[in-house]
């Protein structure tokens, strides 16, 4: 299952936050999608997962169109939106147990167990969310965004909070998600693209000013570095 991206742009008054960007991402190789504060990654974002009306232009995941087919759309899609809206005065494994019923698992209980373990809240799993750091916070969001196994991810900015340890844990796990599942990752972080990114897509000032394999994008620019490539294209 793929994504796919047509002339997509968002319109406020007279400013073009996305101007007509089109894209594509495939099953087994991670797409990175970079760019600068407000140069509309998290509009995009929106705009993928039904969340924001675009101005003009489509998308669809898996086949289903992300604004006409929102409902089918969701039953394939997890999404770890940048600031993951979590029900804090809910304990993490009865948040997890709703997240899972709202979805109509079977084996509720198994799932939540096995999600909690993947993505290590087990001895968080009956704290308060309220009380959780913010990366343990991270944790929660990333976990109700997998935990009905969907074929498709967009996960926007989802190490946000993570110390060293948990870094390596969680591009472990998105790293294994990424072999046969379509994924979107946006980040700030060069190093995380460069640990988990084939594919990258750079956006600034809402339109896309590179789109193409990570090594392909450097050989072009000359350059090893995905910091220096970024500020050559963004600047």
């Amino acid at each position: 299952m793929s994504i796919k991206v047509e002339g997509l742009s968002k319109i406020y008054g007279q400013q073009k936050a996305v101007d007509s960007i089109s894209f594509q991402a495939s099953p087994g190789k991670i797409l990175g999608f970079l760019g600068p504060n407000g140069a509309g990654k998290s509009t995009t974002m929106r705009m993928l997962t039904g969340y924001l009306k675009p101005t003009s232009g489509r998308s669809s995941l898996g086949g289903f169109d992300s604004q006409l087919q929102s409902l089918e759309m969701r039953r394939i899609l997890g999404y770890l939106p940048e600031n993951t809206p979590l029900y804090t005065d809910m304990y993490v494994r009865e948040f997890l147990t709703f997240v899972a019923d709202t979805y109509q698992l079977s084996q509720t209980g198994a799932k939540v167990r096995e999600v909690i373990e993947r993505v290590g809240l087990g001895e968080e799993q009956h704290k308060k969310i309220a009380m959780l750091s913010k990366g343990y916070k991270q944790r929660v969001g990333l976990a109700q965004a997998i935990i009905h196994d969907p074929q498709l991810l967009i996960l926007d900015e989802p190490t946000t909070g993570l110390d060293p340890n948990q870094l390596t844990d969680i591009r472990e796990l998105i790293r294994n998600l990424g072999r046969n599942k379509t994924v979107v990752l946006s980040t700030h972080i060069m190093q995380e693209v460069e640990a988990l990114c084939e594919q990258v897509v750079i956006i600034n000032k809402g339109k896309i000013v590179a789109d193409s394999s990570l090594i392909e994008l450097k050989k072009q620019h000359k350059t090893d570095s995905l910091e220096e490539l970024f500020r050559m294209l963004t600047n």
